[in-house]
């Protein structure tokens, strides 16, 4: 959690990543808006009965839980800001609707058709990728020069809440056993485009290259039912990678809709109430 003022910016990262994926981001944000980044049950610190259900069912009913506990109903003004994996849960935790006072939706870097298309692949990326590090510091390193991130700063931060100590290996390796999770990863994207088109709330996508729309996205955008930006010189983690840039985009977001600490605040309607 950060700052202390504002609407709140509820964060939700990728598989695999944790909520400390969005630190430095949020020292850029908390000046004029509360953030909280938490993580997902079977990451980072979380701790559940069973962290390998990361069916989109179980994670939707995660974050709806915790926004409750930590703010009732009704809860202040929250915008939704989701990663990968993450932005399919904040997609599926607006087009609920169980949230009163939701005003925005961030999806970072997941579209559905380009999402589906790799999942054929993702045991094979999975298993592909450095599975054991001697020891922290070499676990940033490789992160940055072969994993998924581009900045060490970002890594130095968030790769340790990803990790875990194997006794038995005397080495670290991976928090999250993503390739356990296979029979959820389906239920995470199909759909998701027509559910993020159907959220009534206003929308960015912001993604790290030009060629992903799919079909549904494409007319939705020609449409106006969302904003996309494109952010480049970029990996998959935008946050992670120019935590600036992406601040930025969220800070303006949310003074070009007006979102205030308990929602819209429209000057001239509200004068009018306070007469």
């Amino acid at each position: 959690m950060a700052g202390s003022e504002g609407p709140v910016v509820f964060c939700l990262h990728g598989g695999g990543y944790s909520g400390l994926s969005f630190a430095l981001a949020a020292n850029q944000i908390k000046g004029k808006a509360r953030v909280v980044a938490m993580d997902l049950r079977g990451h980072g610190k979380s701790s559940t009965s069973d962290d390998l259900d990361l069916s989109i069912e179980t994670l939707t009913n995660d974050v709806i839980a915790v926004i409750r506990t930590l703010y009732g109903d009704p809860p202040p003004a929250i915008i939704l800001v989701g990663h990968s994996m993450g932005g399919s849960v904040a997609v599926h935790v607006a087009a609920r609707r169980a949230i009163r006072n939701l005003h925005g939706l961030v999806v970072v870097d997941v579209v559905e058709g380009t999402a589906m298309a790799s999942l054929i692949h993702m045991q094979k990326i999975l298993l592909n990728r450095a599975q054991h590090f001697p020891s922290i510091e070499k676990a940033i390193e490789w992160s940055v020069k072969g994993g998924p991130l581009r900045n060490i700063d970002s890594a130095r931060i968030s790769i340790p809440s990803t990790l875990k100590y194997d006794e038995s290996k005397e080495c670290y390796t991976y928090r999250t056993p993503l390739e356990k999770t296979e029979k959820y990863w389906k239920g995470w994207y199909e759909g998701l485009s027509d559910k993020f088109l159907s959220c009534p709330v206003q929308k960015i996508l912001l993604l790290a290259g030009t060629d992903r729309l799919d079909r549904a996205l494409t007319i939705g955008q020609m449409q106006g039912k969302f904003q996309m930006i494109v952010v480049r010189h970029t990996g998959h983690a935008i946050q992670e990678d120019v935590p600036e840039e992406f601040a930025s985009h969220i800070l303006n977001f949310i003074s070009r809709n007006k979102i205030g600490p308990n929602g819209v605040e429209i000057p001239g309607l509200i004068k009018k109430w306070q007469q």
